[in-house]
């Protein structure tokens, strides 16, 4: 199969129905191998994009994952940006925010930790999970303080959806490409997955009971997901939806959807003025003697 981004992604105004978007299609690779060799590809042009990216100082790369456990998420990250100089990259993961995040808006805590001009930004869960695991459980929004949260549920979400649509449009206005991935796994893969860690001791620390209660959850959060991504899936900040149930063919994927999305930035090294380029001369010859 050849991966085109396009595929995969959600389009501004379309309502996102998850049955309708598959968890497998069929692999771009026919062997490991090939595999190996496709990512190897991937990686080596991603690293001299995020040169380019570097050297310009004009744009940022902001990367958002998305997903149910074990999906996936941090083997994307780690394999896809393997070969990105680290000077370039920055990964951030938002667990359940502390006492003194909670006493600021839900968008603070991630805000702080946007990327710089030049840098690519990974985020590991986003401000997504205040429109996705504190819809599925509101007690989790109750428990923040937002002010009239309990009366009407409903509109705290149009609200944080339009707030999360108008940063991402801020951001895009100035500089900031955002690409936001959901890897989308299937129940049946979560389950063997789940023992995966439990047969395996090098695993255990992957899991606790708290995974497994939250899959009692499965069907309200994928409603989560679709009003998620019908509300906020934007011409310049899109959704894909990336079948995650093949984790090779996902990592191939989400590195095709990186490469081009940079290399549609049209990015250069800067060019050397005249007077610059007799300054190099003059500083190489002191060097030569």
């Amino acid at each position: 199969m050849h991966i085109k981004s396009n595929d995969f992604r959600v389009r501004e105004g379309t309502k996102v129905h998850l049955k309708e978007w598959p968890t497998r299609v069929d692999p771009a690779y026919g062997s490991d191998e090939e595999y190996q060799d496709l990512l190897r590809k991937h990686v080596k042009a991603l690293s001299s994009q995020q040169e380019l990216l570097y050297a310009s100082d004009r744009y940022a790369v902001l990367l958002i994952f998305q997903a149910m456990d074990a999906a996936g998420k941090d083997g994307a990250i780690q394999h896809v940006m393997s070969g990105v100089n680290p000077q370039g990259c920055q990964v951030f993961s938002f667990k359940h925010p502390s006492a003194a995040e909670l006493k600021h808006d839900f968008l603070w805590r991630t805000t702080r930790d946007l990327p710089e001009r030049g840098r690519i930004g990974i985020f590991n869960r986003s401000y997504y999970e205040e429109v996705l695991i504190a819809r599925v459980h509101p007690e989790i929004l109750l428990g923040e303080g937002v002010p009239d949260a309990a009366p009407d549920l409903q509109s705290i979400w149009r609200d944080r959806y339009r707030s999360i649509v108008n940063l991402e449009r801020h951001l895009d206005r100035n500089g900031t490409r955002i690409i936001k991935f959901f890897l989308h796994l299937s129940k049946e893969e979560q389950r063997k997955r789940f023992i995966d860690r439990i047969d395996q001791p090098e695993k255990n620390w992957k899991f606790s009971a708290d995974d497994v209660e939250e899959r009692k959850f499965w069907k309200q959060y994928m409603r989560a997901y679709e009003k998620c991504l019908t509300a906020t899936s934007t011409r310049r900040a899109p959704w894909y939806v990336v079948p995650a149930d093949d984790k090779l063919n996902a990592r191939l994927i989400v590195s095709r959807i990186v490469l081009d999305t940079v290399e549609s930035l049209e990015l250069s090294y800067p060019k050397t003025t005249a007077a610059r380029r007799r300054e190099l001369l003059l500083l190489r010859d002191k060097l030569a003697k």
